[in-house]
């Protein structure tokens, strides 16, 4: 669970909420009409934009920023030397007995692909490949995000267009002005919220979250070709520290 998502979103409706309520009453800000604008106007275009299964894919991609779980680079570079000092001590074929142990799938796939005897450069081709799509995934995830982001709020324009066309339509009878203003200017509020609270932050995290697995896979690549190599533990430690920054860096031989 991604406690920043969480508290960022609790914080932000919270706030908005309360603000309302303290200059009125929060039902006044409830509108169906401009929910079904808004909210179905910006699906409708979405679905329009991108296939079906891109966009359903979108979803289980955005769901990473309530649940992500990236792999921390200095405990996988730790991980990365543990079994570095296997290898010096018991060859390739030591690592069987630490597979089951890994708890990151893309490292324990490049070490059974190691231990299986694979060419270093078949390895390479795999793992980069993967990090590719893994990349191209999220930048997708991203960019559905960012085009909610751009739909809502021209929804919610849409909406204010709407409302003001039925109150002109209606000046003779004062009470429908109300109800026709509330649609006008509620679609723009939902539209600005839903973009500036829910679509363009989770584009923003899938953003970040991407580049941290990335950095992960490039780790553990490193580390393979190292494993592979059978380079010495303390000279592998330093070669996979620069990709940390200097403040992160911490040796586990000092």
């Amino acid at each position: 669970m991604d406690i920043a998502t969480i508290i960022g979103l609790v914080t932000a409706i919270g706030l908005v909420i309360t603000a309302i309520q303290m200059g009125g009453s929060l039902a006044s800000f409830v509108d169906v009409v401009s929910m079904l604008i808004v909210v179905g106007g910006t699906i409708g275009a979405t679905l329009i934009n991108y296939p079906l299964k891109e966009v359903i894919g979108a979803v289980a991609v955005g769901l990473k920023t309530f649940i992500s779980k990236v792999h921390d680079p200095k405990s996988t570079i730790a991980q990365l030397i543990e079994l570095s000092q296997v290898v010096r001590k018991d060859g390739i074929l030591g690592m069987e007995g630490q597979v089951d142990q890994l708890d990151n799938e893309f490292m324990k796939k490049a070490v059974q692909m190691t231990i299986d005897g694979q060419e270093p450069h078949v390895i390479d081709d795999i793992l980069y490949g993967e990090t590719e799509k893994i990349s191209d995934r999220h930048a997708l995830g991203a960019e559905i995000f960012m085009a909610l982001a751009g739909f809502a709020p021209a929804f919610g324009m849409i909406g204010t267009l709407v409302g003001l066309v039925l109150m002109l339509q209606n000046m003779d009878d004062p009470s429908t002005i109300g109800p026709s203003m509330s649609v006008a200017l509620l679609t723009t509020f939902y539209g600005a919220l839903m973009a500036n609270i829910l679509f363009l932050p989770m584009a923003g995290k899938l953003k970040t979250l991407s580049k941290k697995e990335v950095l992960v896979n490039e780790i553990i690549m490193a580390g393979i070709q190292s494993l592979a190599a059978g380079e010495n533990p303390r000279i592998m430690e330093r070669r996979l520290m620069g990709f940390l920054s200097p403040k992160d860096r911490t040796s586990s031989f000092d």
